[in-house]
Parts: structure tokens; sequence; C-alpha cells
């Protein structure tokens, strides 16, 4: 920062390259070219939209409850298209609600189904989306399946091989670790030739020669570059995200579920006998999960006395959602329960 005028013209590519590729490893993506650098999650989800033929009466469905960046893009193309936002309720608190929110997702996708636009973990409380089955279910009628990964990847397994999703987009300041203002987003080829929200220099072909940028290009580089923002080679926050994500590899983001199993599973037995409800562990991740307090308790109290303890958890909705980490151990578990 102090000394700008050391950067060559591969500092402005090179640790954009390598952002890339060691996020394209993280989610078993074969090409590191379908990753994108993008500032934010509305980002990422504009420019996915912004590439999404909606016709009149056809159909974006969403999980209750989700996050906004992944919401209001689609009320936004419904609105312009006379298409139909389809939001599946979540059910009750009762056994196996997850299971039962995700045959609910299944059932409501049909022939009039263009895109289904959920995450892999619900950012409120945890809940799992099995998106192997949905991505089965969207195939079958021809309709693109977009996620947010920003509540879990980097701390739960994806892999782009297995769910094989038309769009992945990711903050990454969350489980990636990385600073505020940056994130990444997986484009499958199929948005390889589709229209970006702006036109950066950078994304056009043979960028790299500064000496000939005003020779205009209409032609862009390779894969999903097209999307990615403009000052996506911030000296500073490019190469922190970077560092970040081999950090979680270098954990692997199988030992962090696991770790969290081991960290909360008494705790959670304990929440449950004083009739707290907390989803089944098949049905909801270790690493954010959410607790539903019995009905007359004093949530304001609740607050207080997490306060007092130096406790910082997060009221979504009506959950308490907790997000243990590695940095975690026990008696943090056990301090937040005594709160309860």
């Amino acid at each position: 920062k102090d000394k700008p005028y050391q950067f060559q013209t591969e500092d402005f590519f090179e640790p954009r390259t390598a952002l890339k590729k060691s996020f394209a490893s993280l989610i078993r993506a074969s090409d590191y070219r379908s990753v994108a650098i993008i500032p934010s999650v509305s980002y990422g989800m504009a420019s996915v939209a912004n590439n999404i033929d909606l016709k009149k009466g056809e159909e974006v469905v969403v999980c209750e409850g989700q996050f906004p960046s992944h919401v209001y893009p689609w009320l936004e193309l419904v609105g312009r298209s006379e298409g139909k936002l389809v939001q599946v309720d979540a059910p009750d608190l009762v056994e196996h609600r997850a299971l039962m929110w995700n045959e609910r997702i299944l059932e409501s996708i049909n022939t009039k189904t263009k895109v289904v636009a959920i995450p892999q973990v619900h950012w409120a409380d945890g809940t799992l989306f099995d998106l192997k089955a949905i991505r089965e279910r969207s195939r079958d009628v021809g309709a693109k399946l977009v996620i947010d990964g920003t509540q879990s990847v980097g701390a739960y397994p994806f892999s782009i091989e297995e769910i094989e999703p038309d769009a992945l987009v990711c903050a990454g300041y969350k489980w990636l670790m990385g600073p505020y203002g940056v994130g990444v987003a997986y484009f499958a080829p199929s948005f390889w030739e589709g229209k970006p929200i702006e036109y950066n220099w950078m994304n056009r072909y043979k960028s790299e020669d500064f000496a000939n940028l005003t020779h205009y290009q209409s032609q862009y580089q390779p894969g999903a570059e097209r999307f990615s923002a403009g000052g996506s080679s911030n000296f500073i926050h490019t190469p922190m995200l970077t560092q970040a994500i081999e950090q979680v590899k270098k954990w692997g983001t199988g030992n962090i579920q696991e770790y969290c199993s081991r960290l909360i599973e008494e705790g959670i037995d304990q929440l449950r006998s004083k009739g707290c409800f907390v989803e089944e562990k098949n049905g909801r991740s270790n690493h954010l999960f959410g607790v539903y307090l019995p009905e007359g308790i004093d949530k304001e109290q609740i607050k207080r006395r997490l306060r007092e303890q130096d406790i910082f958890v997060s009221f979504r909705g009506d959950a308490i959602r907790i997000s243990p980490h590695v940095y975690n151990n026990r008696e943090d578990i056990e301090r937040f329960v005594s709160c309860i």
C-alpha cells in the first residue's frame, strides 16, 4: 500500500487467478475459469438473474425466510416478466421438520418452474436442504438451480461435481474467513456467453496488454470472467481471501463439521430436555443451528444473560442462531446452555 509504484502488470492479474484456483479447489470445480470475483452476494445474484429469460407465468422457487439478497433479485425478475415467486413455507417445529421442508420444496417444482433459488444451509436455523434431490428434480423439469453458499461453503462440504448447480454465490466474510466487501461465485458454462451487469476493462480479451487497452475489444476473457466486478484485483482483499480459503482447506470442511458435532452434542441434549427445539442431526449443519425456546420464556431476559456472560449469538426470527467453529470449546457451549 505504501509503495504502489512497485506494482507490475502481472500483479493486477495473478492474485485474481490464485483466488479463483483456490476457491475452485475448495468447491471441487474442475475449471477455475468458472469462478468470478464479486463484491457481494447481491451482486452475484443480480448477475445470475440478469441472464434468466423468465416468461409470463413461469416460476422461481425459494424457501421461507431466505436471506434477502437471495430473494430481491427474483422479486425484481418476476415483477418485470409477470412471473411468479413461489415461497415454500417451513413446517411447524416438529420431528423430521427438515425432511418435511425438503419434501415440500420437491413438490413445488413443476413444469412451470424456471429457477430453484435456495441456500445449502438456512441462514436463520441451519436447516439443511437436500441439494442432490433438488438438483435431480429441477433438471427433470429444465429449471436452473442457483445456490447461496454464504452460510455453508467453507464450513460444510460442497462439491460442484456432485451437485452440478448452475450458479453458486458466496460472500467472503462468513465461513470463507475473508474480509468484508469481496466474494466469489461459480457460473456453469451455460452462463459463459451471458450479459454482465457492468463493463469492466479487465474482463475483456487481451486486457493484460496495457499498451493497447484503447484497442477496444468486443470479446471477453474466457469462462465466467465477464461476471467479475471492477476493482477485483484489490491488492488487499483479494490475497486476504485467498489465504483465508487456503486455511479453511487445511482445516478441512469435514473436520470442521466433525469437531462442531462433538462440541455441541451434549449441550443440545440438555437444551431439548428443557423443552427447546433443535433440528435433528441429519437435518441441520453443526457449524450453524437454531435453538427455538419453549413458549413462555422471556427472550429479553435470555439476551441480558448472554450479554452478561459475553456470549455472542444471533437472534434470527424465532430462533437463537448458534455458530460454533474451531475456535470454540466445550466450556463455551456449557456457558451458553447455562443461560437458558
